[in-house]
This record gives C-alpha cells, structure tokens and sequence, in this order.
C-alpha cells in the first residue's frame, strides 16, 4: 500500500503555522520579546518545494519602555518551508 503522506503538500495555512510555531519555540533563547506578530509576505518557490514566508514584529528588549509614542522599528524573517513536509529549513533576515 502506498503512503498516501508522500503526495501531500502543506497549503499557505499551514506554512504560516509551521513559520509562527518555530519563531515562538526560540523566545526562550531570545534575548528580546516579540510584539506585534504580522504575516507580511507570502510566496511558492518556483520549483513549488518551499513557501517562503516573512513575519514582521517589533522586538523589545528586557528593561526597555514601550510606550505608544516610541518609535520602532519592524524586524522581518523569512522562513522556507518545505512544502511537502513542513519543516523550517532556514530562517533568514529579509534585506529591505
């Protein structure tokens, strides 16, 4: 009987899920909190074996004020995805 897993793709929900779940099993080793989490980018690589996905957020640091007249600015990551399987491949600072 064949694997029905093998022909299985993870769809954009599911890429998301899998780039938020692994940026928040690193807060323990961060040395910053992340505010304001947004889905900023979304993208199928061209061969359709990876989504590239940027999370945008604002980091503040142990000790530092957040104040609403504070002006921050926004971190963005992107996290490759691997299509079929859903594992983080690599997390990556977005160049602007």
């Amino acid at each position: 009987m064949e694997n029905q897993t093998t022909n299985k793709r993870i769809d954009v929900r599911g890429a998301l899920l899998a780039a938020k779940k692994y940026l928040q099993s690193l807060r323990g080793l961060l040395e910053y909190e992340i505010k304001d989490l947004r889905l900023e980018e979304v993208e199928l690589s061209e061969d359709r074996k990876y989504w590239l996905i940027t999370l945008g957020f604002l980091t503040i640091t142990p000790g530092e004020e957040e104040s609403f007249f504070s002006k921050k600015e926004r971190d963005y990551k992107v996290f490759k995805i691997n299509a079929e399987t859903s594992e983080v491949e690599s997390m990556k600072i977005r160049e602007l």
